[in-house]
């Protein structure tokens, strides 16, 4: 059962909906979100003036989708694959930008029964009772990390980096092996065909 503090919080709501479940890693992007947006004092992003990076690909990252309005189909939430819980966020308006990265605290991290039954919960033997338990924890972590004021979670660096284009728009072209229409700027011309991405493999 979520507290009555988070149950208030419309837009951590909307983060919850979105995502499915609460969790430590969306408490974690909501909190990281909120303190992003509020350091470029910005609004949610309408089309492309806000730019959010992300350097997971875990729960936090849609907690930002819906507090930033970056999403991939604008071209302004950015993927890469660091394995850090860290965002950056900028401005196009204001030419600003801010990275809110976790702070490494031991006293911060789950618990060892928490992670064992992590562990647990991939198993197909999973007890309905190490179930219930898991998921009390998980919810008790995700309280515990709103409760808390995002400079105890997290360093904030100004940064200044170039911003990446905005988000192309172009006709498609007909890839010449399956004939599926693609971005011509994604096409390949190998021995004088002009190939998808899919077709060329999971390596181009």
């Amino acid at each position: 059962m979520l507290s009555q503090t988070i149950e208030n919080k419309e837009l951590f709501q909307k983060c919850l909906d979105f995502h499915g479940h609460l969790c430590p890693g969306l408490s974690l992007g909501f909190q990281a979100a909120m303190a992003g947006m509020d350091w470029l004092a910005a609004t949610r992003s309408e089309d492309e003036e806000v730019v959010a990076i992300v350097e997971t690909d875990a729960c936090g990252t849609d907690a930002i989708q819906v507090i930033t309005g970056c999403t991939f189909g604008k071209g302004n939430f950015i993927y890469r694959d660091y394995g850090k819980t860290a965002f950056t966020f900028f401005s196009r308006q204001s030419g600003k930008g801010v990275r809110i990265s976790r702070k490494y605290e031991p006293q911060a991290l789950l618990s060892n029964r928490h992670k064992a039954l992590m562990e647990r919960m991939k198993s197909k033997d999973v007890t309905k009772a190490e179930r219930s338990e898991f998921n009390a924890l998980h919810e008790a972590k995700a309280i515990e990390i709103m409760e808390q004021a995002p400079t105890a979670l997290f360093t904030v660096t100004e940064v200044s980096i170039p911003l990446p284009p905005k988000a192309k728009i172009e006709p498609s072209v007909q890839c010449d092996r399956c004939k599926e229409p693609t971005m011509a700027s994604k096409l390949e011309s190998v021995d004088g065909q002009s190939l998808c991405r899919g077709c060329l493999g999971p390596e181009s």
